[in-house]
């Protein structure tokens, strides 16, 4: 049986070593390379395409969320599990927004790994117990937005990943480009978009995108 190819990123090689352990107990799982910043990492995923990406959310050069950011928009098929000091539920909204399926704090790390690593395999998302409640607030404030705004259930597949990179402050040309369709293309999106939300004046649009960020 094939096994699950993993990619572990920390900055502490002593930390790195326990995890690598931690995951290895299950014998379906491979780590197939470590390192401990985040250049190598995203050099890493890249030639190597894990099936799943281990990363510390904060190590030197690029910190995992970035990392997670850059290899989603190149529609990479890797899916990450980020591990975390930081409590803060701002960094699980940044965490989720960018499509993480698996969310850790280290100081649970010893018990919620594997359980994070087999659920992430299998499809399945993973959230430490400890903050189990960012994921019903989370899902609560996205019922509201779309109750007070029904017509986001109206947008086309496209036009939700413009109002998304919109909501990044990406340029028409740049939305353009990561999406390959035409700057006339994007601009029609636009003008779609703000019909559907009723939304008027040239920077409407970008002040709806940003307010709404963490929701789309």
């Amino acid at each position: 049986m094939r096994k699950v190819r993993l990619i572990l990123a920390d900055d502490h090689p002593v930390v790195r070593h326990g995890f690598k352990e931690i995951i290895e107990k299950d014998e379906k799982y491979q780590i197939i390379a470590e390192c401990g910043n985040g250049m190598e990492a995203l050099s890493l995923l890249r030639e190597l395409e894990p099936d799943i990406a281990v990363l510390d959310i904060s190590m030197p050069d690029l910190n995992g969320l970035q990392i997670v950011k850059k290899i989603k928009s190149e529609n990479a098929k890797t899916e990450f599990i980020i591990l975390t000091m930081y409590e803060e539920e701002e960094y699980f909204d940044e965490a989720m927004n960018a499509g993480v399926k698996g969310y850790i704090l280290k100081e649970s790390a010893l018990t919620d790994l594997l359980g994070a690593v087999q659920s992430v395999s299998d499809g399945k998302y993973f959230i430490s117990p400890a903050i189990s409640d960012y994921v019903i607030r989370r899902n609560k404030n996205i019922r509201n937005v779309k109750s007070s705004l029904p017509s986001v259930d109206e947008l086309t597949t496209v036009e939700r990943k413009v109002l998304k990179l919109i909501s990044e402050n990406k340029t028409s040309k740049e939305i353009g480009e990561l999406l390959f369709i035409s700057y006339k293309t994007v601009q029609n999106h636009r003008n779609n978009i703000c019909n559907k939300f009723g939304l008027k004046g040239h920077n409407k649009l970008l002040q709806f995108a940003l307010e709404n960020k963490k929701f789309l």
